[in-house]
């Protein structure tokens, strides 16, 4: 019992670690202190887009098949608990991938942004700020990332 307890929580702390932010308004720790180039125009336009996890998505298939065989294995006994295992383990798998799959989506926009410059760019982030076509915006780049900020 007590060991479904224990895999159960790794499960959920697993899943739960998987998601990554994109957002406009988060940081990184390795970002802190990086100086960052401001540029500044109009947003052009706004496209929505899916955000997917960049990771493979094998901790969610492998802890839910290692629950779901669990689960299995206490059902009947001798050929039946076999098949109950076999069974509950690729079930298990099936669900923890969708599962992994689903808390790592999240909802993007790509904004086309023009440039007081005149360069047209386009940056991809979570869709957790209110940005509008026509709104002026700061375009902030260092370190390998980009954002649109208001």
């Amino acid at each position: 019992m007590m060991l479904r307890f224990a895999l159960t929580i790794l499960a959920a702390v697993t899943l739960a670690g998987c998601a990554s932010s994109h957002s406009a308004s988060s940081y990184g720790r390795g970002q802190t202190r990086q100086e960052m180039t401001v540029r500044f125009g109009t947003i052009e336009s706004l496209r929505p887009v899916s955000l997917e996890s960049d990771r493979g998505g094998s901790v969610g298939t492998v802890t839910g098949a290692m629950l779901g065989g669990l689960a299995g294995s206490n059902v009947g006994g001798g050929r039946g608990a076999v098949a109950a295992t076999v069974l509950g383990a690729v079930a298990g798998g099936a669900a923890g991938a969708a599962v992994e799959g689903a808390l790592a989506r999240r909802d993007g926009v790509e904004v086309t942004v023009r440039l007081d410059t005149g360069q047209y760019i386009a940056v991809v982030q979570e869709a957790d700020q209110d940005l509008r076509p026509g709104d002026r915006v700061r375009v902030l780049s260092g370190g390998g990332t980009t954002r649109v900020t208001r």
